[in-house]
């Protein structure tokens, strides 16, 4: 068993077969999927997927920073206002960060919308699941002041970076996890020298990011949660133990961010 911590299946690449993609995730081992919100239109279409697989499918709430609007603030204010709901079902606040691998002109209201939906983690006690891309230092810069009150930790979304940030982002963020998908697959990928060097089993977790970068041997298709079990392998060859080992391991340290699942 294994739980898909990132995964869009939401999204119009899957409109034509997506009950056939969750009932191949179950076979596959799923137990749960958790699905970051991008923006606006997505809430909707990410919700109605939880509601017709409750307890299976998991939504979070949060703006991707690539998808800021001219003027962010009615949008984050309207999230907000969702995540004020008595009981709602919002398990994590992502998907948020930084990304200025295309676009840098909007660094600055990027960094102040990741601050305010950190506040959001912090004040509703939820996971935050970060984007960053070609950000590294910005997201440091960003979270350190609060990492002592981000108490329920948080995972920092298809890490693929250099050892050297693997040590920052561990020792700086001890309730977080990596979320490790398919680029750990590619062939040229350093990803593997790094987790081996430097990222304990227990400090990764699964994901996707489907419809995303799907491994090796779907490398350049469509990605989809089960494809896990790929994922699962190429790690136990990583760090030398099983497949059940890897699955068992990044299964806790979900349960250990995600206190509602």
């Amino acid at each position: 068993m294994f739980i898909d911590t990132h995964t869009h299946i939401y999204t119009e690449e899957f409109n034509a077969d997506r009950q056939a993609v969750i009932l191949r995730a179950r076979q596959a081992g799923a137990k749960h999927l958790l699905l970051p919100n991008i923006g606006e239109s997505s809430i909707e279409p990410m919700l109605q997927l939880c509601r017709e697989f409750p307890g299976f499918c998991h939504p979070m709430i949060g703006l991707h920073p690539t998808e800021l609007p001219d003027n962010p603030t009615p949008l984050l204010n309207h999230m907000e206002n969702l995540l004020n709901a008595p009981e709602h079902p919002y398990i994590a606040i992502g998907e948020v960060g930084i990304d200025l691998y295309w676009d840098k002109s909007r660094r600055e209201d990027q960094i102040a919308v990741l601050q305010r939906q950190a506040e959001w983690a912090i004040r509703f006690n939820l996971p935050l699941i970060i984007h960053s891309r070609s950000a590294h230092r910005d997201i440091i810069n960003t979270l350190l002041p609060l990492r002592n009150e981000l108490k329920s930790g948080g995972i920092f979304h298809c890490f693929s970076g250099t050892t050297e940030e693997a040590t920052e982002l561990l020792a700086y963020f001890p309730r977080f996890a990596l979320g490790i998908g398919g680029v750990v697959t590619f062939k040229k990928s350093g990803l593997c020298q790094t987790l081996s060097d430097t990222v304990p089993l227990n400090r990764i977790v699964l994901e996707t990011d489907a419809p995303y970068l799907a491994p090796t041997p779907h490398r350049g298709q469509r990605n989809e949660p089960s494809y896990i079990p790929i994922i699962i392998e190429k790690l136990a060859h990583i760090y030398a133990t099983t497949p059940e080992e890897v699955a068992n391991t990044t299964t806790s340290t979900v349960h250990s961010i995600f206190k509602y699942l």
